[in-house]
């Protein structure tokens, strides 16, 4: 029973920065985190009073100090920014979570150069820019944990979604590149490749579905899901959470660099 309630709290002490949490995945990896000991940064564009009850929850569910940055990752200046918050407040970022993502629906010939360079922005440079400030101190510590939030379409297409289909298949070979560089250093970087999760993005498009074929709720997810996750059930986010926490413990050690794919079968098919 000991050794259960050691490996539950066994980020004690560890502080974790998850981009894009104040909803869907993001929040349910910061609160995975969280339970697992983990003092938490969570990050978005909310106002901090909206991001207040997420905070409050963090503190009150498992103990730890959470804080909120509110920051654009367009601007490049914000990232420099939040992790001097960081560092004044618990010293640096032992576990970073790079999730936060711009995504557009266009076709190639209407999506517009500027909404291509924004996502590149977000979902790539700032990636890089905060695993770039995060590595000092990882490496200071001698350990580290680097997890990049790619999705399925890095490895298929889709059409009409061109900027994320490059902007995450862009972070599979930055997965790489980082977890070559920080070998033998105690830092991992691995990408964590989701299938459909249901966040509230996709449940407003469930949804509208729903309304406009006038389907119950479990004929909509299999209908949005067809051709996608052969399992015809969304992916738990809090099942990708826990996936990313074990791989922070000691069994995650020698696991870096790589594509871990949690998506109901869909790269089988």
């Amino acid at each position: 029973m000991e050794n259960a309630q050691h490996n539950h709290t066994h980020l004690k002490g560890k502080t974790a920065l998850v981009t894009g949490s104040t909803g869907g995945l993001g929040l349910a990896i910061a609160d995975a985190l969280a339970r697992a000991g983990c003092n938490i940064f969570l990050h978005g564009l909310d106002a901090p009073q909206d991001a207040q009850t997420h905070i409050d929850n963090l503190q009150r569910e498992y103990g730890v100090q959470a804080r909120y940055l509110k920051a654009d990752l367009l601007i490049q200046t914000s990232i420099p920014a939040m992790f001097e918050k960081i560092g004044a407040t618990f010293g640096g970022v032992d576990i970073l979570v790079n999730n936060a993502v711009l995504r557009h629906f266009e076709p190639i010939e209407s999506l517009p150069v500027q909404s291509l360079n924004n996502a590149l922005a977000v979902n790539v440079t700032a990636a890089f820019h905060a695993i770039q400030m995060s590595l000092p101190h990882m490496r200071a510590r001698e350990w580290g944990r680097i997890f990049n939030m790619t999705s399925v379409y890095s490895a298929r297409a889709v059409a009409n979604r061109l900027d994320y289909i490059t902007t995450k298949t862009a972070l599979v070979g930055m997965t790489r590149a980082v977890a070559i560089e920080t070998i033998h250093q105690g830092i991992t970087c691995n990408a964590l490749c989701p299938g459909s999760v249901l966040t509230p993005d996709i449940e407003k498009r469930v949804q509208a579905l729903m309304e406009k074929e006038s389907l119950d709720i479990e004929k909509a997810t299999q209908l949005f899901l067809l051709g996608k996750q052969p399992t015809g059930r969304f992916v738990e986010a809090s099942h990708i959470a826990d996936m990313l926490v074990f791989l922070c413990g000691p069994a995650g050690r020698d696991i870096t660099g790589a594509i871990l794919p949690v998506e109901g079968g869909w790269l089988a098919v």
